[in-house]
């Protein structure tokens, strides 16, 4: 699994509409062979140079203020994709938080209740993607 790194790799990936949304989240999905996902970067190398599943997350502070919480979302996006990597299709993904957690129900920012949350949400997202649950225990906060 690669990682997003540009803003031109960002903007590629989330120019459609999202394939899937829950409550906090939305996930986006561009083809990687596609004329877009072809498109050389400013340098003349292409925006993504290995054929394989890209992953970003996009983290607005409008819905995690504290870096704290924004670093423990980040993390379980991470962790609940790993047991996803072989069913992932060869495209580029964009995790992006539309809604942030409440503070009075979740007051510590970076609790495990908070995780257990997100890691909840986030294979609903995966399912509603077409990726199914993920296998292992989903409530394991890492």
């Amino acid at each position: 699994m690669q990682r997003l790194r540009s803003r031109q790799q960002f903007q590629v990936a989330m120019a459609g509409s999202p394939v899937a949304k829950t409550a906090h989240f939305a996930l986006h999905r561009s083809p990687v062979d596609g004329p877009a996902g072809a498109a050389p970067a400013a340098a003349g190398r292409p925006l993504f140079p290995v054929t394989a599943p890209w992953l970003g997350v996009v983290l607005p502070k409008r819905w995690a203020k504290r870096a704290v919480t924004r670093n423990a979302i980040r993390r379980q996006i991470y962790e609940s994709v790993r047991p996803l990597s072989g069913q992932l299709p060869v495209a580029v993904h964009v995790v992006r938080l539309r809604a942030g957690f409440s503070r009075e129900q979740f007051i510590s920012a970076s609790s495990d209740v908070l995780k257990r949350a997100v890691r909840a949400e986030l294979a609903q997202l995966w399912s509603r993607a077409g990726l199914g649950a993920p296998a292992g225990n989903p409530s394991h906060v890492g």
